[in-house]
């Protein structure tokens, strides 16, 4: 029996985790965030850890997370972690959507909202940004091979982009 849960993906600031909310409160559903299960785990923020332990324990609490998700998590909406699509058992987890938005787009969202210091202060890789570009390059293509659906979030509404994941999903 195939999980119902909903998997999005995408590059960091695309807005996963503001889609989440939206969805989970618009449906009636549980809204899980893996990097906050991460930080939670562990008891230290994803900057700490990448500075503590660096990037491949960090990957590896990734997979740890993406193990009990497909052990213990049903009907829920799950946002990830900009580099989680790497898990190796990404699509037993549900159906997995991307939210896809160029690299300007993204960085006009974060550098352009309310609280644009702490959006970027929270995604430090943006106050490099031919590096930010450099990785988002690398991860467009495969973000697009493992999506089971592509949701384009460039210049919707919030309303918008849940009713039309919704749709794709369940229609």
């Amino acid at each position: 029996m195939s999980k119902k849960n909903i998997i999005l993906i995408g590059f960091m600031g695309v807005g996963k985790g503001t889609t989440a909310r939206a969805y989970s409160k618009e449906y009636n559903c549980f809204n899980i965030d893996t990097d906050d299960l991460i930080e939670s785990k562990e008891n230290m923020s994803i900057k700490e850890i990448f500075k503590k332990y660096g990037e491949k324990k960090f990957r590896s609490l990734e997979q740890e997370c993406a193990n009990w998700i497909e052990k213990s998590v049903d009907n829920s909406f799950i946002s990830c972690g900009g580099g989680f699509y790497k898990v190796n058992n990404l699509k037993k987890l549900g159906t997995v959507v991307l939210l896809d938005a160029s690299y300007e787009w993204i960085y006009n969202r974060l550098s352009t909202a309310k609280n644009a210091k702490a959006k970027l202060k929270k995604r430090p890789l943006f106050s490099e940004p031919k590096k930010a570009k450099s990785l988002y390059k690398e991860r467009e293509k495969d973000y697009l091979k493992i999506a089971d659906v592509v949701i384009n979030v460039e210049n919707k509404t919030l309303i918008e982009i849940i009713k039309k994941i919704h749709k794709k999903v369940y229609t």
